[in-house]
């Protein structure tokens, strides 16, 4: 997305595509009242929904709705806001949309409104993001972290590690630029205890920007196995309903299955795959090659064996084959047929589910084990709604502290990590970012945001 010309005006349907008994036009720019005024055939009054026909070049009415003029700055994007409030018909909403165009306005880009809001110091970058996140959000506990996100909540921790490392940074360098004065053994523990406690702040803010990340994308899981193991079987006792078709002929499953659960309010993206064993079948090789992707981009992977069987031969080559990083756990389905308990074990350093999918008993162990393998933990409640580039920015703040830790004493050093770690910590709110990069993350908003 190019840099957004600022003093034009922009337009947009606000209101999701379809019909519906409301929709909204968005504009957005300097000096609105003209606009306005030629639109409806009076002066706006700020701040107040006004009835008024909303008119056509000839002066016939395209529609009859609310008018909300809010001057700038005291709007969402900064500048002169005009809200539409018409009949949600698609056609309706084009007119009107139209006639703004006419009026002098351009059709906006992807998420120009909340950009204009972020340059123009109404939002920062982690309140701008939580917005779209909160449309997008998937489960209450989401909607929660998202709105903390966008109360600033995120945003005033970062900026509380900010300051700390301010005061911790002009204390060495203080000592730096009056070398006269060196850094005696009770100031160099004093500066070792500021670093800990800062050190200590960032992980729990790296922990509670984990839950919301994971609230935020979900889990990607991938159920793999042999053939006639009972994957399809445990996806439709995931999803509490019949997704997959489950019968005793080995090979039923071809291509990849997918369905998206809620457990505990972090959603889950289970795959079903095809059975993994050597076929002369062109049709189920390829559904075989598609698994095997599948599981290269898996954060789990539900390693299904028959609890008559166990681990058998075939399984080693499955789970040496299994990328490094994933979660790794095995289920023994079917244990009703080998009438034994449901069961959690330690097994040659992998965790063990005993469980029936036909029945559901042990599923619950399984679900936990899931949310115990995306690195979900309970009572974290005000956790932060953050993407992936925040947790790349906290985690390269944390390799920067951890550094500094470790050429303490070599003070120059020492000053220069500090120095980095509060660069990566100022990427997550937007106080040093690229315009590509800005580019891309609004690029991903909807239009009228």
């Amino acid at each position: 997305m190019a840099r957004p010309r600022r003093s034009d005006v922009i337009a947009a349907i606000a209101t999701a595509p379809g019909r519906g008994g409301i929709g909204v036009v968005r504009v957005s720019g300097p000096q609105l009242d003209g606009l306005a005024t030629s639109l409806t055939g009076r002066q706006p009054v700020p701040r107040v929904a006004t009835l008024a026909n909303l008119r056509s070049a000839d002066g016939s009415t395209i529609d009859r709705g609310i008018v909300i003029f809010f001057p700038g700055p005291h709007s969402f994007t900064g500048e002169d806001v005009l809200e539409l409030q018409g009949h949600g018909g698609p056609v309706l909403l084009r007119m009107l949309l139209g006639r703004c165009i006419e009026l002098g306005a351009r059709l906006a880009e992807p998420g120009e409104f909340t950009r204009r809001a972020f340059l123009n110091g109404k939002l920062d970058l982690t309140q701008a993001e939580a917005v779209a996140d909160l449309i997008d959000a998937a489960s209450e506990q989401a909607v929660r972290s998202a709105l903390r996100s966008l109360s600033g909540a995120f945003s005033v921790a970062i900026g509380e590690l900010q300051e700390r490392l301010t005061d911790l940074r002009l204390r060495v360098e203080a000592g730096l630029d009056f070398p006269e004065e060196e850094v005696d053994t009770p100031q160099a523990a004093d500066l070792l205890a500021r670093l800990a406690v800062v050190r200590e702040t960032l992980n729990e803010v790296l922990a509670k920007a984990r839950q919301g990340n994971l609230l935020r994308s979900g889990l990607q899981v991938v159920i793999a196995g042999q053939p006639n193991v009972g994957k399809s079987s445990l996806l439709n006792r995931l999803a509490g309903e019949e997704r997959a078709i489950v019968t005793p002929i080995a090979g039923t499953t071809r291509d990849a299955l997918r369905e998206s659960i809620l457990i505990e309010g972090v959603p889950l993206h289970v795959v079903d795959t095809a059975g993994l064993r050597d076929t002369t079948d062109q049709i189920e090789e390829i559904g075989i090659e598609r698994s095997w992707r599948e599981i290269d981009r898996a954060d789990v992977v539900l390693h299904l064996v028959d609890a008559r069987d166990g681990w058998r031969h075939a399984d080693d080559a499955i789970a040496q084959r299994l990328p490094r990083g994933v979660e790794h756990v095995v289920v023994a389905n079917k244990i009703d047929l080998a009438q034994v308990d449901s069961f959690r074990e330690l097994r040659d350093g992998r965790v063990w589910i005993g469980l029936s999918a036909q029945t559901g008993d042990g599923v619950a162990l399984l679900q936990a084990e899931l949310l115990r393998a995306g690195g979900w933990r309970a009572g974290i409640e005000d956790s932060y709604l953050a993407r992936e580039r925040h947790l790349q920015a906290l985690q390269a703040t944390a390799s920067f502290l951890g550094q500094a830790q470790s050429v303490a004493g070599e003070w120059e050093l020492f000053a220069e990590e500090l120095r980095l770690a509060q660069s990566a910590l100022s990427e997550i709110t937007g106080q040093f970012l690229a315009d590509d990069l800005l580019g891309e993350i609004f690029s991903r908003f909807c239009i009228g945001k």
